[in-house]
């Protein structure tokens, strides 16, 4: 009768190729996912200069004169880890990702009395944003 001690050479190397491509696959999504919960945060600090705005245009202030520190929209944030920029420039708000967040950027643009948002940038591309 054979004892069993273990298992053999060749067991060990299909469970460690199954493990590389499993890796392999899994990596990949990981940071993509990673990438696109570090971007929420530009979205979320976006979403703060998105209703001073239209609140702004609501009141009856003109689109072009509407910028960083005028009529209640806050002046432009720090840089963080993820947010490289934000800034608003008659009306339309721009922000811009770090590395960490995938370097993308964000841009709205409202319709003239602030009610509706054109969404653009790279993050439509990258699937960080929806349009």
């Amino acid at each position: 009768m054979n004892k069993f001690n273990g298992f053999s050479l060749i067991e060990l190397m299909i469970v460690v190729s199954i493990i590389g491509i499993l890796a392999m696959i899994a990596v990949p999504s990981y940071q993509q996912y990673t990438m696109k919960a570090r971007f929420a945060e530009i979205i979320t600090t976006a979403d703060v200069y998105k209703t001073a705005v239209t609140v702004a245009l609501q009141e009856g202030m003109p689109l072009d004169d509407i910028n960083d520190g005028k009529y209640g929209i806050p002046s432009k944030p720090k840089s963080t880890k993820n947010l490289a920029y934000l800034r608003v420039d008659r009306g339309v708000i721009s922000a811009g990702a770090t590395d960490a967040a995938g370097s993308a950027t964000f841009i709205l643009k409202p319709s003239s009395d602030g009610s509706s948002w054109a969404v653009g940038g790279t993050c439509l591309k990258m699937g960080f944003c929806n349009g």
